[in-house]
């Protein structure tokens, strides 16, 4: 390559585990990602809030800032993996009034900003790209925005949370509880100190937010997205899913009806015979449902330093060659104006475990409040119990608010003695 054409100067801010990680990449030997984006690649600095720390073999010194704005102001591409709301959101914008494209790994900043960041970008003619927001190391926001470009999905079915999934998988396969495996992610580095934003789905519903606002050209909020967490699934949940040949695991759903779009995140039984049930560990996987390309599996690390950190990479390579040819990426898409329907309207599936009393006359009663509901029962099993009878009733799709309707009502009906767990069902 010659030595006139110009450097593309890049800017990272926040060497943690997976900036760390981008600046190892970008500084070993080799001409290969020059060749790939037709210029040399050029670290203009890190910034760091403190330029005393050792921040580790891979980060050297010299490159150090803690003046955000000059390096910045000196930078063709800034790559943001700080993380959280502010900053980012500040420098970002920043960034891009200054002409800089922008690779960001921040799926909570994109969750809650994204519109707002999409537009300045637009406006300033730079490119904004976030592989790595979504599912780490799997290439799934490029094929969802550009591969899929012509074609219309329908339905978008993803576990996104390693965390949850290795919990849920341990669950299942070593038979632990909960809190057992919760302990042993956070012992294996898999889950924080505080899981909140794991367990509870809440890093899921940022990712689905995303995912919805791609496969289906229009913003969705993370505030559209219905959010339930596994805290509250036990091992009799994920036995007795076993006995049924089906599997617990976290899900994001984003799905286009007639009505309108449904993105939510929660806990589903996933038939065995289903891609996703076969996904074990912190993986993840995402199944994508397409009118023209049918079924579509997505499978890799969703997270980890590496993993993330090559996700990255592909977005700075992209980036980095529009700058050195002036060209740019596509722009947000965003042009369809589907309603997002609450929670209530999305239609649904449930399995209901329940104990009942032991006498004549029981389950007519439980079917009546199911038909008082419009809700359909496509399967009774009966288990064994002590002092009352056990039932599993599995319902055909019905609204979400039908559903909940009923289940209430079961908690309220003489007949049942307690209503054990409810669990939707997808994949099927």
């Amino acid at each position: 390559m010659s030595d006139a054409v110009k450097p593309v100067k890049i800017a990272v801010l926040g060497p943690g585990t997976v900036g760390a990680e981008v600046v190892r990449l970008l500084t070993r030997p080799g001409e290969d990602l020059a060749a790939r984006v037709g210029a040399p690649l050029e670290i203009s600095g890190i910034y760091v809030r403190d330029t005393s720390k050792d921040r580790g073999p891979h980060i050297p010194r010299e490159l150090l800032t803690d003046d955000a704005s000059g390096l910045i102001a000196r930078s063709d591409v800034v790559v943001e993996l700080m993380g959280g709301i502010e900053p980012a959101r500040t420098l970002i914008l920043e960034a891009i009034a200054s002409g800089a494209s922008v690779v960001t790994a921040n799926k909570a900043l994109l969750a809650a900003h994204g519109p707002e960041l999409y537009e300045a970008a637009d406006a300033a003619n730079v490119d904004l790209y976030f592989e790595a927001a979504v599912a780490g190391a799997i290439p799934l926001v490029r094929p969802v925005r550009e591969s899929l470009a012509g074609d219309h999905i329908t339905r978008i079915l993803g576990i996104v949370n390693g965390t949850t999934n290795y919990i849920l998988d341990e669950m299942t396969t070593n038979g632990l509880d909960y809190e057992v495996a919760l302990k042993q992610a956070q012992e294996l580095g898999y889950a924080e100190a505080d899981p909140t934003a794991d367990v509870e789905g809440h890093d899921a519903a940022a990712k689905a937010a995303i995912l919805a606002s791609l496969a289906f050209h229009q913003r969705v909020a993370l505030e559209d997205v219905f959010c339930e967490g596994i805290s509250a699934i036990t091992a009799d949940d994920v036995i007795a899913a076993r006995e049924t040949g089906q599997v617990v695991k976290l899900l994001a759903i984003a799905e286009r009806t007639p009505e309108g779009v449904a993105v939510r995140v929660h806990p589903a039984l996933v038939p065995g015979t289903h891609p996703l049930a076969g996904v074990h560990g912190a993986f993840n996987a995402v199944f994508i449902e397409a009118e023209a390309a049918g079924g579509l599996m997505f499978y890799g690390q969703g997270a980890g330093g590496t993993p993330t950190a090559s996700a990255v990479l592909g977005d700075l390579v992209s980036v980095a060659r529009h700058k050195a040819l002036g060209s740019k990426g596509p722009l947000e898409s965003n042009y369809a104006e589907h309603e997002v329907l609450p929670m209530d309207k999305a239609d649904t599936r449930y399995c209901v475990r329940m104990a009942v009393e032991d006498r004549p006359g029981v389950l007519s009663s439980v079917a009546e409040v199911f038909a008082r509901h419009r809700v359909g029962i496509e399967l009774v099993r009966q288990v064994p119990g002590q002092s009352h009878a056990g039932l599993i009733l599995s319902t055909y799709r019905a609204p979400e608010g039908d559903l909940r309707a009923t289940v209430e009502d079961l908690r309220a009906s003489a007949a049942v003695a307690e209503i054990k767990s409810v669990l939707r069902i997808e994949g099927e």
